[in-house]
């Protein structure tokens, strides 16, 4: 429960950021679907950004209940090219892939 509460706000601070490049940036498409034990999101804005995450509660009911999320982000970085990373988050960790990030 931790983790969906760190999780939500640090997207609200992403959302919330002031874009990064002149004139202001807006929402070309939003999703939301919320349900008690699972959700599903989505968006795209007029400078390149986009996001989506599912998650659902596993093992509901129980003292081992967990979030389990997959999603992606897109962003474009300040030398114009296109940045994706894919991730899971779940019992073991955040665990972000994409073709910039160094491979451990």
């Amino acid at each position: 429960m931790k983790f969906l509460i760190v999780f939500v706000a640090l997207f609200a601070l992403a959302v919330a950021a002031p874009p990064q490049r002149s004139g202001e940036a807006y929402i070309l498409k939003q999703d939301a679907d919320v349900g008690p034990e699972n959700f599903v999101f989505g968006y795209e804005t007029s400078d390149g950004q986009s996001a989506n995450a599912a998650g659902v509660l596993n093992n509901v009911g129980t003292d081992h209940e967990s979030l389990a999320v997959k999603g992606a982000y897109s962003f474009v970085g300040d030398d114009g090219q296109t940045y994706t990373v894919t991730y899971i988050a779940d019992e073991n960790g955040f665990q972000p892939q994409g073709a910039h990030l160094p491979v451990a």
